[in-house]
């Protein structure tokens, strides 16, 4: 029984690092250019995940925003298959500075270390790095001027939230996140904001009703998708090995929904 334990546990662990792995392989095995860019925001280095679509021409641009892990070599790896779809990506590490031990997510110790430390980010200056990051990439020669944002989870509420503070963006993607709570937040969004949400994620899905009323009452752009059977975080649990049928079937429908948008633009 002993053995039968050790052995399930065996297997379990080697699925997660297979999992871990996945994206790591895709960063090192992608023929796109990778670059790391600092900007300045309020006194600290924030550290900006750049990758370059492989095009003769400029191209809109996508903010990829973190889960409330910090940046990831997942949400890296979601960064260059945007630029993969033919679109300049930044994703920002909005924990750089956060500790005057831990400069960035990859020196937190533990990804509990990093998703406490998430959470006591002050909103405004995650509002003001985010913008400024808009800012940066919309300048960029490899970029038209069209900037959109897309978030995960906790990136996913930013994302929204982004919406609120930024009429400079062309779109808002919120992945399985939560809209602002203030009303006034609604009346200064300009851009379409589009949800892709897990069916069986009720947390989240719970707040929809109240956020479509919100954007309805505001005259704003609300349209997004639920998906049957995946639950939160989908879109990187459908990239590994045991992530689940449904999140995978959802997943891949997200994709095409996120190039569908951004080829919009």
């Amino acid at each position: 029984m002993k053995k039968l334990i050790l052995l399930s546990l065996c297997c379990l662990f080697i699925l997660a690092a297979t999992a871990q792995d996945a994206a790591l392989q895709r960063l090192e095995n992608s023929p796109r250019h990778h670059e790391w860019v600092e900007l300045e925001v309020g006194g600290k280095t924030l550290y900006n995940f750049v990758v370059y679509p492989e095009k003769a021409q400029s191209t809109p641009a996508l903010i990829v925003i973190h889960e409330n892990r910090g940046l990831t070599d997942w949400v890296r790896s979601f960064a260059d298959q945007a630029a993969e779809a033919g679109y300049l990506a930044i994703a920002p590490d909005l924990l750089s500075g956060s500790s005057p031990e831990y400069d960035r997510t990859s020196a937190y110790p533990t990804s509990d270390d990093a998703r406490t430390a998430i959470y006591a980010l002050d909103p405004e200056w995650v509002t003001e790095a985010l913008n400024t990051v808009q800012a940066y990439i919309s300048r960029a020669p490899a970029c038209n001027g069209k900037v959109a944002v897309a978030g995960f989870c906790w990136g996913g509420s930013q994302s929204f939230r982004m919406a609120a503070n930024n009429q400079e963006i062309e779109a808002a993607l919120v992945f399985y996140g939560t809209a602002p709570k203030e009303k006034e937040a609604f009346e200064s969004i300009t851009a379409p904001v589009y949800g892709f949400y897990g069916g069986d994620d009720q947390r989240v899905n719970a707040t929809i009703p109240d956020t479509e009323a919100m954007m309805e009452a505001a005259g704003k752009t609300y349209e997004y998708v639920i998906y049957p059977g995946a639950g939160h975080a989908f879109m990187r649990r459908g990239v590994e090995a045991d992530g689940g049928k449904a999140n995978k079937k959802a997943m891949k429908k997200a994709w095409k929904r996120v190039k569908k948008i951004l080829s919009s633009l």
